[in-house]
């Protein structure tokens, strides 16, 4: 009997990554593969409950975060969202030092393919000397690496010459040669290029650890399909000289019927079909006061009924305080604002859901367009922007105006909101957001993507000599 193909998976500490991780774990098991999956104790303890059908094919391994010389990092932080931007640096050095364990494991393992994430560059070392080959799967989608750049342009000649500065960010980049609007806003340059191209604590930039990554690996797995980005994916196929696979969008199971009854779901079930918008950014994406008031300004102008799902920040010292004062009298006969952790994926699921107001991260993206809602668009972080250019290109999204220097108003919101959901205006995207339901939601369609993936992988294992 042929034995399972065994895979280990090494997701960047951050959740963003580590649940696309999880997810290609589950859909990897689905076709018979064994998965290995390598995380820290909390991060771990964090993950959803694995589905019983391949809860014998995924293992979860624990590796305990190294402690740092002084303690920079907050007690018990071991992922993006437990600290802030500033400690970020310190929490690559404490993952970098995973390495000398990670290595054991992989000995001990001995797996077929690692899958890593654009920081642990020192596992190809690990891997060209163990013999595995590497397989580095993207939780960004196609466009938004392809706009980043191949690896010549993300080493120090390369960066001197392509991307001197956070202008250069600014307009389509000279290797993508068809029409883009892929590309950040003035006003957005600088956080990413400081992120990205700056040197920080831990000695090595995040574009260089992706360039030695992209260099060295054996394979380029992206969440994605060819009938959303097949340009990008095919363009960034022939930057890298080496091949580039979908892996399907992965999008996650939709919850059933019935699964929770909160006083949420009772309020939603009182709504008219798609009325509701829902309002949610995560716990990465940290807004500030200014911001939260004029989103709460934008629904209540909006006229519309909102489900808003918001976690006290950290500048707040009491739920009460998180909110302009009044706004829940005045808005409560028409929304909802449910403070802390919400059930996201049954909440879109609703008939009464009908769009949604967010960050447009990766993930989101595809958890909202595989229900077909409209998507109005709030980009703040890393490649947010990108996706969001990316989906109003297509008509997909209504992206809020902005100022020069980032800021909006409650009547932005609003009108955003209004145009997607409601006008005459909006009726085009509407339309368009039901049709890419029938890609972004058609489990079939992504496990077959799933299914040649893995026949790739089998067909590529390294024929070890010892």
């Amino acid at each position: 009997m042929a034995r399972n193909l065994h895979v280990v998976m090494l997701p960047w500490s951050a959740f963003g990554h580590i649940i696309p991780f999880f997810q290609l774990s589950i859909s990897l098991a689905r076709n018979g593969v064994r998965v290995s999956f390598v995380s820290t104790p909390r991060n771990i303890q964090r993950l959803p409950e694995l589905p019983p059908d391949v809860s014998s094919l995924v293992d979860l391994v624990e590796l305990p975060l190294p402690q740092l010389d002084e303690n920079p990092l907050p007690e018990g932080a071991e992922a993006t969202v437990d600290i802030s931007f500033g400690e970020i640096q310190y929490l690559k050095i404490a993952y970098d030092q995973l390495k000398q364990p990670f290595e054991q494991l992989i000995i001990s393992k001995c797996p077929d393919w690692i899958f890593i994430d654009l920081i642990p560059h020192w596992v190809i070392e690990i891997a060209q000397r163990n013999e595995i080959p590497i397989a580095f799967f993207s939780a960004y989608s196609a466009a938004a690496l392809v706009f980043v750049g191949p690896p010549y342009s993300l080493f120090d000649d390369g960066v001197k010459r392509l991307r001197p500065s956070s202008e250069s960010a600014t307009v389509q980049p000279p290797w993508v040669d068809f029409p883009s609007s892929v590309a950040f806003r003035g006003y957005e340059a600088p956080h990413f290029y400081a992120g990205a191209y700056g040197m920080n604590a831990s000695g090595i930039s995040d574009v260089c650890r992706l360039g030695k990554i992209l260099q060295s690996c054996d394979l380029v797995a992206f969440r994605s399909c060819t009938e959303y980005e097949g340009r990008y994916i095919e363009l960034y196929e022939k930057l890298l000289h080496k091949k580039v696979i979908p892996v399907g969008l992965l999008p996650p199971e939709r919850p059933n019927e019935g699964a929770s009854r909160a006083e949420s779901f009772q309020w939603l079930d009182g709504q008219e079909p798609k009325s509701v918008v829902f309002v949610g950014f995560g716990s990465e994406c940290k807004l500030t006061k200014e911001q939260v008031h004029e989103i709460a300004h934008g629904l209540e102008l909006s006229g519309l009924p909102f489900l808003w799902a918001l976690r006290r920040p950290i500048w707040a010292a009491h739920e009460d305080d998180v909110l302009p004062e009044g706004f829940v009298r005045r808005t409560c006969s028409r929304g909802m604002v449910c403070m802390g952790w919400v059930p996201q994926m049954e909440i879109l699921a609703h008939p009464s859901i009908g769009g949604s107001l967010f960050h447009s991260g990766w993930g989101s993206v595809i958890e909202t367009l595989q229900f077909g809602h409209c998507l109005v668009l709030l980009p703040l972080i890393v490649d947010q922007p990108l996706n969001a250019r990316l989906l109003a290109e297509k008509g997909l999204a209504v992206e809020v105006e902005r100022k020069e220097d980032g800021s909006f108003t409650g009547n932005e919101i609003a009108c955003a909101i209004r145009l997607a959901m409601v006008s005459e205006e909006g009726k085009e995207l509407r339309a368009n957001a039901r049709a890419a339901a029938k890609i972004f939601g058609d489990y079939e369609l992504h496990r077959q993507y799933a299914t040649k993936f893995v026949e790739y992988l089998k067909g590529n294992i390294r024929k070890k000599l010892h």
